[in-house]
């Protein structure tokens, strides 16, 4: 690719968790962007979308490299393992409570 505008660290950009976006001014008015699926893909390059400017983003591949495709983790995907997690506890619990031990008699 041609000349970037600009080649700046991920540390100078801000992650925007609405739009699930990294992103940096633009001279123009608007920002540049790269989400996290980009970054593990390899891809260092944040355009703007409203110019043609484009920016290089400088990062360490393997700081994205093992976070699933749902890094953000969605609240209600959360929510529904700790319901999981307390529904199974709470059986667990009443297994318990229900267990008795029998005396088994000596073989003879």
């Amino acid at each position: 690719m041609g000349a970037y505008y600009d080649e700046i660290e991920i540390e100078d950009m801000a992650w925007d968790a609405e739009k699930k976006v990294y992103h940096y001014p633009c001279p123009c008015g608007d920002r540049f962007e790269i989400s996290k699926q980009q970054l593990r893909d390899y891809e260092d390059i944040a355009t703007c979308p409203s110019c043609s400017l484009i920016i290089r983003v400088v990062y360490d591949p393997l700081d994205f490299e093992d976070e699933d495709e749902d890094e953000d983790g969605d609240e209600e995907e959360e929510e529904e393992e700790e319901t999981q997690s307390d529904s199974e506890s709470e059986k667990f619990e009443d297994a318990m409570e229900k267990l008795t031990i029998a005396e088994v008699a000596a073989a003879a």
